[in-house]
């Protein structure tokens, strides 16, 4: 598929650039901010089902916690700490949280606006009602007042502020009302009474048939009540004998970034528990107030949480929309998207005779996430976990989830005699109980575990199987661009390869090895290797195609990828281009680039694609001078990733998959003009990553309706 042209305008590299120079790059952190401004586009978007809408805000309410947790924390913790080292673009830590802070702010009035005056009146009209308490009916109120008494109250625990009472702990993301009471003498006390996060949020309501002559035929009506709305109803039950006198809901964020001491601790999975533990406790940095909080009770919180003035947000509307996330699941597939059956390869498919060992010997094998299915990844593990012939299986383990069918297959494995060594990361943010979790059952079984490399976080996605076959070993590799997780392999997009090549395979040996033991091996045949390797690798092919482009005039690279930061990939990418190199940037997240420069980046495009799936893969594509070469991998082009984390790119040889990747794949995106957003010189994103030349193009949905229809053949 044709997609836009480049300008060559690399005559203009007459013009001196400094690269060093911070107006050619974008802060990471106002970056990250944009992508959930694309996110909330989404929730904006009358194309999209009224309830998916529904998630995307939630969606946003989550990243944004995140966001304050992590971020934010981060610039806090360099101020405090009097960081004077200054990012490429200039900001100082004290700058960032000044513009984060008017980013953020002006980001949650919108998602509130959105919410009363959009989501909330369309709900209403397909007979979901998520009403004030206020605007009850008699009949509903006398049903969740009965809800309150008998499953609200008995939980419910107010604590007082007096000289004998000191202000409580109020712990992470906690949603809490603060509370003025008047005792007989006339008194004012102040209290604080946490909104129970072991109840629904959202308090359902029993209600009758549809009456609404909007309403969906065949569905029933469902009504909801926010149940710190029905708690403040209900304070004086709380507080007898006192009069009631005001009540504000207020929520807390707090730093939840941890800092592991791994040089002095002894034992680091005991460590990640403690740290897990101490998370709730961490200072805060965001507590979200409805805008008509009077000042005496915004300076209670302000004194008593330590805090600086301008972390109180104030908002209207819902505070934590995350909550919303409930409303998936109520059955109106008429507001959702309409579901899909994954794929599965033709190589292993039904009716395919032998097994998945006999098909990954016959060619490697790509697999396209989620429009062809996960399973064949636990097949694969579980064919192994049984096979006589398999002698050892080794693996990572990054994000696996709950109940994975994954680690069921690694103990099945295990109890049948197979070497099994896998490596847990640990440090996988808010993923750490989980983690924690597995380790703890997989070294009760036996299984030989591994808590990752000293200092690195390790991100990398591969399986290792090492068969006997007659006289030989063969090994047998799964690596992918995602992770073990059969749960998000439905949402996300990824890309994952099977192969026995045999340096491959010596290559993850190799890496494994160098994981579970000591090594200081440099040279890998196929894969590069994070933080050995991949840095090296990269200037390399970057620098072949800037070569190309002058021997040949037809340098070209695409990169997908989830974040651009790293400054020396960027200066790299900014040279290419003012040698005329045809820069493709698929970049779903932070883009610290700015293409479009004269000079400088003219020939460089950036697009970022938000939609029903959430962009994961990482594609790297070199045009070669026609001898084409894909990298796909763990690893985005960061700092973190290239130097602080173990991650691997592997390449994909096949010319029919190389020729999938480019033109069913990279060039649908390209081309996509519907959920594309172009990144301009200045930072902002605009819709339309492509002229609607061939017509409307959303790339997602192109690439379902690919896999559907070969399916159906």
């Amino acid at each position: 598929m044709e997609t836009a042209d480049h300008l060559d305008l690399s005559s203009e590299t007459e013009i001196i650039h400094d690269l060093n120079d911070p107006k050619y790059f974008i802060n990471r952190e106002l970056s990250l901010l944009a992508f959930q401004r694309r996110v909330l586009e989404e929730a904006e978007d009358a194309e999209n089902p009224l309830l998916e809408r529904v998630k995307f805000l939630a969606i946003v309410s989550s990243n944004l916690d995140e966001f304050f947790m992590v971020r934010v924390a981060g610039l806090r913790q360099q101020i405090s700490a009097g960081v004077v080292e200054i990012p490429a673009e200039g900001l100082t830590p004290m700058e960032q949280l000044a513009a984060v802070r008017e980013m953020a702010s002006q980001l949650m009035m919108d998602m509130g606006t959105r919410w009363l005056e959009d989501l909330l009146p369309q709900l209403n009209l397909a007979d979901i009602y998520v009403a004030d308490y206020s605007n009850l009916k008699k009949q509903q109120k006398a049903t969740v007042d009965r809800y309150f008494e008998e499953l609200v109250f008995p939980v419910l625990t107010p604590i007082a502020l007096d000289p004998g009472r000191p202000f409580p702990h109020i712990s992470n993301l906690s949603l809490n009302l603060a509370v003025l009471v008047r005792d007989t003498d006339g008194q004012e006390h102040f209290a604080r009474l946490k909104v129970p996060d072991t109840l629904p949020r959202l308090v359902p309501i029993s209600s009758g048939r549809n009456t609404s002559p909007h309403s969906a035929q065949g569905f029933r009506r469902h009504d909801f009540v926010w149940l710190e709305q029905l708690i403040a109803a209900n304070l004086h039950m709380l507080f007898p004998g006192m009069e009631v006198i005001e009540s504000h809901p207020f929520r807390v964020t707090r730093d939840a970034d941890m800092v592991i001491q791994e040089l002095e601790a002894d034992d680091l999975l005991e460590t990640m528990e403690e740290s897990v533990r101490r998370r709730r406790f961490g200072s805060v940095v965001r507590v979200a107030v409805h805008g008509d909080m009077p000042k005496h009770i915004r300076n209670i919180l302000i004194d008593n949480l330590h805090m600086d003035k301008e972390d109180l947000y104030p908002l209207h509307g819902v505070m934590g929309f995350s909550a919303l996330m409930d409303l998936s699941n109520i059955e109106r597939y008429d507001l959702k998207y309409a579901p899909f059956l994954p794929a599965v390869p033709k190589q292993l498919g039904v009716g395919r005779e032998g097994d998945i060992f006999s098909a990954i010997r016959k060619e490697g094998i790509l697999l396209h996430h989620p429009y062809d299915s996960f399973m064949p990844v636990i097949d694969f593990l579980n064919a192994a976990a049984v096979d006589p012939d398999v002698l050892a299986i080794k693996q990572t383990l990054y994000r696996v989830g709950r109940n994975s069918p994954v680690v069921e297959a690694l103990l099945k494995a295990n109890e049948n005699g197979k070497q099994v060594s896998v490596l847990v990361e640990l440090k996988a943010r808010f993923d750490e109980e989980s983690n924690i979790e597995w380790a703890r059952t997989l070294e009760h079984e036996g299984v030989h575990v591994i808590y990752g490399l000293l200092g690195f976080k390790t991100h990398s996605k591969i399986a290792l199987v090492v068969r006997k076959e007659d006289d030989r070993i063969r090994r047998y590799v799964h690596m992918g661009t995602g992770n073990y997780n059969a749960v998000t392999a439905h949402l996300y997009t990824d890309m994952g390869y099977f192969t026995c090549d045999e340096d491959i395979g010596a290559d993850a040996t190799d890496f494994l090895n160098y994981l579970t033991g000591y090594s200081g091996k440099k040279d890998y045949r196929k894969l590069m290797v994070a933080p050995v390797n991949l840095r090296k690798g990269f200037e390399t092919l970057i620098q072949r195609e800037i070569e190309s482009q002058q021997q040949g005039g037809n340098g070209h690279v695409i990169f997908k990828m989830n974040a651009l930061v790293d400054k020396q990939m960027i200066q790299l990418l900014y040279q290419a281009s003012q040698a005329g190199v045809k820069v493709d940037l698929i970049v779903r997240g932070i883009c610290c680039l700015r293409p479009g420069i004269p000079g400088l980046s003219i020939n460089i495009r950036v697009i970022s694609v938000v939609g029903r799936f959430l962009e994961h893969s990482r594609i790297y594509y070199f045009q070669n001078g026609g001898r084409e070469e894909i990298y796909l991998g763990s690893a985005d082009l960061m700092p973190r990733n290239i130097d602080r984390r173990v991650e691997v790119l592997f390449p994909v040889s096949d010319t029919k998959q190389i020729r999938y990747i480019r033109d069913d794949v990279l060039s649908i995106y390209l081309a996509d003009n519907i959920k594309a957003r172009r990144l301009l010189p200045d930072g902002t994103y605009e819709y339309g990553g492509a002229d609607p030349q061939e017509g409307p193009i959303t790339s997602q949905a192109w690439l379902l309706n690919r896999h559907l229809n070969l399916s159906e053949e």
